[in-house]
């Protein structure tokens, strides 16, 4: 009997110390006390399941087995990633203010804190996360100045603020060194653009802000992506000729003039947005015959600004290609309507321009169009000889067909029209 007895207490204490639930307590108690004050913090809007999980009165359950958004990692346990609310478009957001206490989470590689409601100001104290390695904080409330603490994190490589009421203006990033991503678009920043950027960044999204100023002479040459769109920005399109490698480019509704660089119109940049600037002159092609040709999808806008001089036949067979509301002048180069006709180019927007001949296609007549295309060549100098409502052009492109005679041959004379 004994010996049975002693072999039951032995199973017994192997269950309870070893078998047994983790408690909560094997988490760091500074940052169970972080995550109890994040809770405190925050609310769900409506009321649902997120912080249902997190329960800190049982002492059975284990934040990093049992907490939504919550993993762990390390001995003893330390959080590692923590991600509030749910990226479900149905799920229910989060509302409240961000606590202090995140910056207590020092093992914290990744925050992020799905599209909500919250608001108040994003605590300095992030800037303790030394291992932070991802930061979104997007499609919030949240309100005030950047916290400069968070540009010295030294393993930063994505940082998305993008969809706030952030004000004041971008600290500078050039400590940054390993960031890759920036997103801070849909703000209300305001100052310069930065004068210095991080080495190896990658991506970048200053758009819909209030930044003011030129575009810096010395760009990352790795950047892939930016834009700067719907900003106070003027000047020369500084920088942008050594961005070998960039596939994304937007500058529209902005203030910056001057020509265009050459170097902008390549296949390997198919998406190139400078509709609503003040740029001038002609746009020429380094390549009068390009290799690689512009791919399915590609799209470049030069909409409304003062470009003049004849169109470049290098563009021809961009997906969506918007010249519109320029000065372009001459007869526009056949491929254009060669691949209008193929299918390759599915909108060609002329309008409001100074074209004085169209080479469409006849064959005994007018050719219709594929239905895949929208097409719009109305108020030039020129009208073009196309089947019957064949054209489908925006409001904005009114009704007439040709521009008054005296507007045309002002152009021709050397005098510039609008």
């Amino acid at each position: 009997m004994t010996s049975k007895s002693s072999l039951s207490f032995l199973l017994l204490f192997f269950f309870f110390f070893f078998l047994r639930p983790v408690s909560a307590q094997r988490l760091s108690s500074i940052d169970l006390a972080a995550l109890r004050d994040i809770k405190n913090c925050l609310t769900e809007i409506p009321a649902a399941e997120f912080f249902t999980t997190w329960d800190f009165a049982s002492p059975a359950v284990d934040p990093c087995v049992s907490f939504a958004g919550v993993t762990c990692s390390g001995s003893p346990p330390r959080v590692v990633t923590l991600m509030l609310g749910s990226g479900m478009s149905e799920s229910p957001r989060l509302a409240g203010t961000l606590s202090p206490s995140i910056g207590n989470l020092s093992g914290l590689t990744q925050l992020v804190l799905f599209s909500g409601i919250v608001t108040g100001p994003i605590p300095s104290q992030l800037g303790l996360l030394t291992n932070l390695r991802i930061l979104s904080l997007s499609n919030n409330r949240l309100t005030g100045s950047i916290p400069a603490e968070i540009f010295g994190l030294p393993n930063l490589h994505t940082l998305d603020l993008s969809r706030n009421e952030l004000t004041g203006p971008v600290p500078g990033v050039n400590k940054l060194t390993e960031l890759r991503v920036m997103i801070l678009a849909g703000n209300q920043l305001s100052g310069e653009f930065p004068a210095e950027l991080p080495g190896n960044l990658l991506h970048l999204d200053l758009s819909e802000n209030e930044l003011s100023g030129e575009l810096p002479y010395h760009l990352p040459v790795s950047l892939r992506y930016v834009s700067v769109s719907v900003n106070q920005m003027w000047g020369p399109l500084n920088g942008l000729e050594s961005l070998s490698d960039l596939v994304y480019l937007d500058l529209s509704m902005n203030r910056f003039g001057g020509p265009i660089p050459p170097n902008l119109f390549r296949p390997s940049l198919a998406s190139v947005f400078l509709q609503r600037n003040n740029f001038s002159g002609g746009v020429h092609d380094p390549h009068q015959s390009p290799l690689i040709p512009y791919g399915p999808g590609s799209v470049l806008d030069l909409s409304h600004n003062s470009l003049t001089g004849e169109i470049p036949a290098a563009l021809a067979d961009a997906e969506s290609l918007f010249l519109n509301n320029n000065r372009f002048v001459g007869t526009v180069p056949p491929e254009y309507f060669r691949s209008v006709y193929a299918g390759v180019t599915k909108t060609l927007y002329l309008q409001h321009n100074f074209i004085t001949e169209f080479p469409i296609e006849q064959r005994g007549g007018p050719v219709p169009l594929p239905d895949s295309v929208t097409l719009c060549l109305s108020y030039n100098c020129a009208v073009p000889q196309l089947p019957a409502g064949s054209m489908t052009c925006p409001a904005s492109a009114g009704e007439q067909l040709s521009r008054p005679p005296s507007q045309c041959s002002l152009v021709n004379n050397g005098s510039h029209a609008r």
